[in-house]
């Protein structure tokens, strides 16, 4: 293999300076309901959160009824926010950016708050208008999944915007008063809260048009909506990243909550207090979104404006990068027994897959190039650690059922059989032709790490003949004991499992 022919997927961009200028990127985000600082660190094209601290303080209670900032929600802000200035200042986070959007641009006293906060922490707010707003949470969207067409909404305390993507751009952006924060306040009952729903909602429709694809909600509150959905199918998985709903569940999720107590609620899913007592409030919202714009699929998206304002630091060649591809490189040159090798893996066991298109080959890759870094688990759990990694890594670009079909072909890779497993729940989030292809790949990388090298060729070459159903390992005469009986077993496993007879050249 020569040293620049990288393949499809490029050479790795972690360590190129333009990325490691973005390894340690702080976010602090001054929003309506919460203040939050984010220290990204890591591979930058998918970033791993180095520290995350949330304060639910409120700043936008009341305001449709004052015009100010909740005194309280000013008092614990200011709080949060000395405390997030000491920190970042410890941890040396360069650069770190303050944004503040609905409560602090509305109030009256806003400018007065924002100056005060640079007199007591030394932060710089900044202030965003709602579609800025938009396109920075399109952006995250777009950081999490380059491809991602649709809609995006972000909804926060005090408003709801919208932004449309598609071909990896933010194109046309509104903003809206349809925060729960701000409907809360609203006078006249149920006919009048309906009223002021349909009407921000006709705005926003003029603004940005339905579109052909997937509804991408941001925001705490879609995202406790999505976790009571969980809660109420018995899901296995509770990654809310690219959790994907269909219009009927939602809606059966829509009544389950509108039909139960929020205190019984909120004992069962474990969500806040502050955040469940906003819930009733965004469902009133979210059906008629669904209703007027009409999803193909219903996304959930944990990254927002806080990754879009890491995504708009970013070179295009990072943004241009598979960010699942990107992660992985990182964790295995962080955690591999022999960082580089996954590359040799994969070019070794390529010869059985390549009838696979495009989104099957980035996943045949990713798990070549995690197989081994949880080599330093216990033998025994070693399988369930790495399935564990998968499923619950924080890695962008996979959707719930990638991340089981990866963690399954992990799983074995160190283990033969997937029965008797904790896992079997699992498994039932994707089809049993794809637990099949799964199982194929785990044991192509369970055969291939005891055979293949760095310079894989002067090791032995797979073929794969599905006519003659052959799987065919030529040796080269020089390295032919490595075939040892072990090597053998896990060869004939692996032709077993693709339903083809083993065939050994010299």
């Amino acid at each position: 293999m020569k040293d620049d022919d990288w393949g499809p997927f490029g050479r790795p961009l972690f360590e190129d300076p333009s990325a490691r200028a973005l390894r340690r990127v702080g976010v602090i985000d001054v929003g309506s309901n919460s203040v939050r600082m984010v220290v990204f660190d890591g591979a930058a094209r998918s970033p791993a959160y180095f520290y995350n601290e949330k304060v639910m303080a409120g700043l936008g209670a009341g305001l449709t009824q004052t015009g100010r900032l909740s005194p309280e929600g000013r008092a614990r802000a200011m709080a949060a926010l000395k405390r997030f200035a000491l920190l970042a200042k410890s941890m040396e986070v360069t650069p770190l950016v303050a944004v503040a959007t609905a409560a602090m641009r509305e109030a009256e006293d806003g400018p007065a708050f924002r100056e005060e906060v640079t007199q007591e922490t030394g932060l710089r707010l900044w202030v965003i208008d709602g579609e800025e707003e938009a396109r920075l949470s399109a952006q995250g969207v777009l950081l999490g999944r380059p491809d991602a067409q649709g809609i995006v909404c972000d909804i926060g305390g005090s408003s709801m915007e919208l932004a449309q993507i598609s071909d990896g751009q933010v194109s046309l952006r509104a903003t809206s008063a349809l925060g729960p924060l701000k409907l809360r306040d609203i006078t006249g009952g149920k006919k009048a809260l309906q009223s002021q729903i349909a009407e921000q909602m006709t705005k926003l429709v003029k603004a940005v048009p339905p579109t052909s694809g997937p509804l991408h909600l941001v925001g705490g509150s879609w995202r406790a909506i999505a976790r009571l959905d969980m809660l109420r199918r018995s899901y296995p998985l509770t990654v809310l990243h690219e959790y994907r709903l269909t219009r009927d569940a939602l809606a059966s999720t829509l009544d389950f909550i509108n039909a139960s107590d929020v205190e019984s609620l909120r004992s069962l899913s474990g969500i806040g207090e502050a955040r469940m007592n906003l819930i009733p409030m965004a469902t009133q919202v979210l059906a008629p979104l669904v209703e007027t714009y009409d999803p193909s699929e219903i996304v959930i998206s944990s990254y927002g404006i806080r990754e879009g304002l890491l995504y708009e630091q970013m070179p295009r060649a990072l943004r241009e990068r598979d960010p699942l591809i990107e992660a992985c490189r990182h964790s295995e040159a962080q955690s591999a027994r022999i960082p580089g090798f996954g590359r040799a893996l994969f070019a070794f066991i390529s010869p059985i897959f390549k009838t696979d298109d495009w989104s099957k080959l980035r996943l045949i890759k990713a798990a070549c190039l995690l197989h081994d870094i949880s080599w330093r688990a216990h033998p025994d759990y070693r399988a369930e650690v790495c399935f564990d990694t998968a499923t619950r890594a924080n890695l962008g670009g996979l959707n719930h059922a990638e991340r089981v079909f990866l963690g399954l072909a992990l799983l074995h890779r160190y283990k033969n059989s997937r029965a008797g497993t904790r896992f079997a729940p699992y498994f039932e989030l994707i089809a049993e032709d794809a637990q099949r292809e799964a199982e194929i790949l785990g044991k192509a990388m369970r055969f291939g790490a005891m055979l293949a090298a760095q310079d894989y060729e002067r090791m032995g070459t797979l073929a794969y003949s599905p006519k003659k159903a052959q799987l065919v390992l030529t040796l080269k005469p020089e390295t032919s004991a490595l075939f040892g009986e072990v090597a053998e077993a896990r060869f004939k496993s692996l032709a077993r499992a693709m339903e083809a007879e083993p065939v050994v050249l010299t």
